[in-house]
């Protein structure tokens, strides 16, 4: 698990008003450095390829026709650079990103 393995989908869940939330999770502090970046993109790169070439559909029917969100499950806040970061990724794949500092 976590954003530094890639192709690990954290944990996939369904909302009470039925969307689909796929969930990445990382516990280590947030630097906006090069490489942590990289690997977030990588593991956006990787979710969004689930969803978006059917491989989630098959492995789980029942998210097929909800619509879909990423979250982001940390334990700090991310850095202005990261959190930008989010914002125009989001904004690019049209999917919401959200974070979730625990």
């Amino acid at each position: 698990m976590g954003v530094e393995n890639p192709k690990v989908i954290d944990l996939v869940t369904i909302t009470t008003a039925g969307d689909v939330v796929l969930v990445m999770i990382d516990d280590r502090p947030w630097d906006g450095g090069v490489v942590r970046l990289a690997q977030l993109q990588d593991k956006i790169n990787h979710y969004l390829a689930f969803a978006l070439d059917g491989d989630m559909f098959v492995k789980f029917p029942q998210t097929r026709g909800r619509p879909l969100s990423l979250r982001l499950d940390c334990s700090t806040e991310p850095d202005a650079r990261t959190r930008e970061f989010l914002v125009a990724v989001a904004t690019q794949v049209d999917v919401p990103i959200a974070v979730n500092v625990r």
